[in-house]
């Protein structure tokens, strides 16, 4: 099976690679920019591993989504 180049592809095909990296994009800065704002108290694992991870790792929006979804810790409640 041969690879499809960018103008083979319909406009269709076209509009959901862009769409979805446009969601992936947002999915990182938002995560990024929360990890930024916590103490590594407020995190569940390595800060660094989570920042490194979400400007390394291409995951389609997978890894941003799992950070704000269990990467952030509850916040004490004292």
């Amino acid at each position: 099976m041969a690879k499809k180049k960018w103008c083979d592809l319909s406009t269709a095909q076209r509009s959901a690679i862009v769409v979805g990296a446009a969601v992936d994009a947002g999915l990182r800065v938002w995560a990024l920019g929360d990890l930024a704002g916590r103490a590594p108290s407020e995190v569940n694992g390595p800060k660094w591993l989570w920042a490194t991870g979400l400007s390394v790792v291409n995951s389609a929006g997978v890894l941003p989504a799992a950070y704000l979804l269990t990467g952030r810790a509850e916040p004490d409640r004292a």
